[in-house]
């Protein structure tokens, strides 16, 4: 059977021009970095594209893969994490970037609970540089919360950090 453009059974195959031109923006955009399908309906309609063109594009792209608004959230939940952000700042982030709550939750629960205290302890090395002024101390903790950890957390952090220079003298 010679495939034509005007067939019925093939409007799946052949695009519009527009729509090949979104495909190929789309493509050309997801070189840069990941993306969820919100920041990539938004980029691509922010270079000139129909709303609905983008948003069958995003459609084709998550179809293909391209785009995986779960594992995208996994992939800031496992970045943000590893420098040190708290969960309240994890969310922030996640909902910044347009990640559906539904997509985000299971990677969550995947860092609910672990703090990664080396890269805590790290940030705490650099804001305190072995201050134990009791003032220095509570901005560091302040500055844990503004990370996105809870009052608690940040002060049981601040107190690991005390003990381990206690240790080192």
């Amino acid at each position: 059977m010679i495939l034509s453009k005007d067939s019925k059974e093939n409007t799946e195959v052949f695009d519009s021009p527009e729509q090949s031109r979104a495909k190929l923006r789309a493509m050309r955009i997801l070189g840069d970095r990941l993306f969820s399908s919100q920041e990539m309906e938004k980029r691509l309609m922010s270079k000139g594209e129909p709303a609905d063109i983008a948003r069958e594009t995003v459609e084709w792209l998550e179809k293909i893969g391209a785009v995986n608004d779960k594992e995208y959230a996994a992939a800031i939940v496992r970045h943000y994490s590893s420098k040190g952000y708290g969960v309240a700042k994890i969310r922030d982030e996640l909902h910044r970037r347009g990640i559906p709550r539904s997509e985000w939750d299971g990677a969550m629960e995947a860092m609910e609970g672990e703090v990664n205290d080396e890269a805590v302890q790290r940030f705490l090395g650099k804001k305190l540089a072995g201050s134990r002024d009791r003032d220095d101390l509570r901005r560091a903790a302040d500055a844990l919360c503004r990370r996105g950890f809870d009052y608690e957390t940040a002060r049981e952090a601040v107190a690991r950090y005390m003990e381990s220079l206690e240790d080192t003298l």
